[in-house]
């Protein structure tokens, strides 16, 4: 299994989610299943239905969670200052590929990525593209619909 990277941010992100999904979620969920078994003819009732699905969902995060959480990489701000000037999982970046602005991601583990927040997973094309490279450096960017170039301009 591949390590999976997270920030400090990230794991703490997750972390929540797991306690809100043990805690408050699961009690839901079980009030919504006891409310329909108390609502007549299971076989019939597609609120009970619904409650299982739910409830198969939220424990199937719950796991997910638990084997991401267990065997996760927390990226340290020692780690960080190893590796400063290079790019790595932690790094914020501005690139700029030709004819275009700049943008600025950071670049964080696949559990976490969420482009419209700037956040773009070490196993995309830009991040395995860019990762161990530094400041002005033009580096290739392999994509399903082609190829292109992109210039690391800053890392922090």
């Amino acid at each position: 299994m591949p390590t999976k990277f997270l920030t400090k941010e990230g794991f703490q992100k997750l972390q929540e989610e797991l306690d809100y999904l043990r805690t408050v979620k699961r009690q839901e969920v079980a009030d919504r299943l006891h409310e329909a078994m108390e609502g007549g003819e299971l076989i019939e009732n597609a609120e009970y239905e619904a409650a299982k699905n739910e409830q198969a969902f939220v424990e199937g995060r719950i796991q997910e969670l638990e084997m991401l959480l267990a065997s996760a990489h927390v990226i340290s701000d020692e780690e960080k200052d190893h590796q400063a000037g290079l790019v790595s999982v932690g790094s914020t970046v501005t690139i700029q590929e030709q004819g275009f602005d700049p943008e600025t991601y950071v670049i964080v583990g696949a559990a976490e990525a969420n482009p419209r927040e700037g956040k773009i997973s070490n196993e995309s094309p830009i991040g395995k593209a860019i990762l161990n490279h530094e400041v002005g450096e033009t580096v290739p960017v392999e994509t399903p619909s082609g190829t292109y170039k992109v210039k690391i301009i800053k890392v922090k």
